[in-house]
């Protein structure tokens, strides 16, 4: 929300960069401060193995799901300031939020860092 609130305010004008172009940028903002949260404290347990390799394939998949969700985001803030002419796109935002928060927590819990699936070992001399 700073960083929208900062390209909205202060450092683009107009339709186009307030609600097209400064959500843009807050939203890769988030990308990278999210993600970097959720991979090493909330999922760190869900990654198998900690490398620049497994750090860099995990964002990818990241940054194409939250992009996704970020245009679902996107189209939601257009429909509500369509139907609310005149609402602060940072109210717009928070709305929109609501909804795409939660299909991202979905994304992240069922698809980027899902849990592994966990094998027991058998021993012959149980069975």
């Amino acid at each position: 929300m700073l960083v929208l609130w900062i390209c909205s305010h202060y450092l683009f004008d107009g339709y186009f960069h307030e609600y097209i172009l400064s959500p843009f940028i807050s939203f890769e903002f988030a990308v990278l401060t999210n993600f970097s949260v959720a991979y090493f404290l909330i999922w760190r347990e869900r990654v198998t193995r900690h490398s620049a390799g497994s750090f860099f394939r995990h964002l990818c998949a990241y940054n194409l799901s939250s992009f996704g969700v970020f245009l679902v985001k996107l189209g939601m803030i257009q429909a509500i300031h369509f139907i609310f002419p005149g609402m602060d796109v940072l109210i717009c935002n928070l709305l929109a939020l609501c909804v795409s928060g939660g299909i991202n927590f979905v994304l992240n819990e069922w698809v980027i860092f899902r849990k592994k699936e966990v094998r027991e070992i058998i021993d012959d001399d149980t069975v």
